[in-house]
């Protein structure tokens, strides 16, 4: 198969007090870049099929600049997951064309039951997704019933119908500090990093799904520091699937929308970002007069020093976009009554965060930890 890219991640063995990913092996398939004139000509077609069609592009902040900028050009939407579920919903498009992986459609799907939902390619998936099975999921969540379920959006369709909340990394610090408040304790999962942060900075009683990013998953701390040796006057800006000691270096942990936002108010002038490479564009076209620096996933030795590329969202590109809206192909499909089930949580953590932001309150940036 062209452009198959074979993916070995190491998932942990299971911990007594938590369940474990059972995947070992992935694959994605990466599209070739277009040349200049195809990539003109794709991007031209794509406009016109969205008119015809009453369709809008919504693009996450990895997948390829391409496709972002031409998300925001077609007067679509580059987000987070949390504002792509919000947008969808409310946009009054008949077809959403989602480029991003596939818990992302499928959230679009489970939240517009009535609109078609596209996207370039549904093979594109998740780490957090694939390492977290349904059925070993649920069997989790059973035996402990005394704990509200909270899973991250990185899952799929059926892991959110068991759930009790779904949550972004934008808004699972508020909802679970409100939870805790309220006596709860927490089952979470899929990502054992951001559900160790999350214990961390709120003190829930938590227990984890033992899941990981394998792209966060192997920011390195040691050559972060060394990195920072070489750029002093460097910000460290950090997603929280990331490691506890890689985290601990950070002058500020969020989202890819808080560290969007943190990169636009803080004066320094580098910053070195640990989340994907695809956030990059967006950073660098809101701070032109700034300089971003991916953070490092291997040593000096190695290949590819930042390899910090989910190689699922390099799936999607302008050519799969056309084919999807041309021929209706990679449609995504949702067990209706499992998609009724998952809109419970889903809808809990958009009215949460709505009640939020109409009282004036920000979630989702942590600043100040490990700062210089």
């Amino acid at each position: 198969m062209d452009g198959l890219v074979s993916i070995d991640f190491e998932q942990p063995a299971p911990r007594a007090a938590g369940g474990a990913c059972s995947t070992r092996h992935a694959w994605a398939r990466v599209p070739p870049e277009p040349s200049r004139a195809e990539r003109a000509r794709l991007k031209e077609r794509i406009r016109e099929l969205l008119v015809q069609q009453q369709a809008a592009l919504m693009a996450h902040y990895y997948v390829h600049p391409d496709l972002q900028d031409l998300a925001e050009e077609t007067g679509g939407l580059v987000a987070d997951s949390l504002e792509m579920a919000r947008f969808g919903r409310d946009h009054p498009a008949r077809t959403l064309v989602v480029a991003g992986v596939r818990f992302m459609g499928e959230t679009a799907k489970i939240l517009s039951p009535g609109k078609r939902v596209l996207m370039p390619d549904l093979d594109a998936t998740c780490s957090l997704d694939l390492g977290c099975p349904a059925e070993e999921f649920a069997a989790f969540c059973d035996q402990h019933p005394d704990r509200t379920v909270l899973v991250y959006a990185n899952t799929s369709a059926a892991v959110k119908a068991r759930a009790d909340w779904m949550v972004t990394s934008g808004c699972a610090l508020d909802v679970v500090r409100a939870l805790t408040a309220q006596g709860r304790k927490i089952l979470w999962a899929p990502d054992r990093h951001l559900g160790d942060y999350i214990r961390r900075e709120t003190g829930a009683d938590l227990l984890s799904w033992d899941g990981a990013c394998i792209v966060h998953d192997e920011f390195k701390a040691l050559e972060l520091e060394l990195l920072k040796e070489e750029h002093p006057g460097a910000r460290v800006l950090v997603h929280p699937e990331s490691p506890p000691d890689v985290i601990a270096l950070a002058d500020a942990v969020g989202s890819t929308a808080a560290i969007l936002s943190a990169a636009a108010r803080m004066d320094a002038r580098e910053f070195i970002v640990a989340t994907d490479t695809g956030l990059l564009h967006k950073l660098r076209t809101l701070n032109p007069d700034k300089t971003f620096i991916a953070a490092p996933t291997a040593g000096n030795g190695a290949t590819c020093k930042s390899c910090a590329h989910c190689p699922w969202m390099a799936m999607n590109d302008l050519a799969g976009i056309v084919r999807a809206l041309e021929t209706g192909a990679n449609e995504v499909h949702v067990d209706a009554a499992v998609g009724e089930r998952a809109r419970v949580p889903i809808a809990r953590m958009l009215d949460f965060t709505a009640a939020l932001k109409a009282g004036g309150t920000a979630p989702g940036i942590t600043a100040g930890i490990g700062a210089a």
